[in-house]
């Protein structure tokens, strides 16, 4: 029998992810991190994150340049130093400049909003948040910033 080089043995590990019952992926989450997975987390995001941890374990993790780029380059703190992901879209949203253009699809349809001073304009009516943009065009609650993607 064909010994196995090391990537079809990580493409075979990670493979067999798809097999693994939730509540396992869901212990593999807390044992990673040191805490409960996210509420609602899926179970795509559960896999997505043990396949990192396996290639993370057989072929290292970020190098220190890149990790190093990450944290010191960018603009939105880390959740780890107690910033709520509410906040950090807030700051990602004080930092757009009037004359923005945000473009979304939504259902087959291009939606374009653009950022002014004190609120956004939409099918030419201004709103004062993105959120109430996007309960609009989807019908549902969502949060305007995660829904245009900042």
């Amino acid at each position: 029998m064909a010994r196995l080089s090391v990537a079809e043995r990580i493409a075979a590990e990670v493979a067999a992810l798809a097999n693994i019952p939730r509540e396992e992926l869901v212990a593999h989450w807390s044992k990673r991190f040191g805490r409960a997975a996210p509420k609602g987390s899926g179970r795509k995001l559960l896999e997505l994150a043990a396949a990192y941890a396996i290639q993370e374990q057989a072929f290292g993790g970020l190098r220190p340049e890149a990790r190093r780029g990450l944290t010191v380059e960018s603009d939105i703190p880390s959740l780890s130093e107690g910033a709520t992901l509410r906040r950090s879209r807030q700051q990602t949203i004080s930092t757009i400049k009037p004359g923005t253009r945000l473009v979304r699809e939504w259902n087959g349809r291009t939606h374009h909003v653009e950022m002014v001073e004190g609120g956004f304009i939409w099918n030419g009516q201004t709103h004062r948040s993105l959120s109430t943009i996007a309960k609009q065009i989807t019908g549902a609650h969502w949060s305007g910033p995660r829904f245009f993607g900042l």
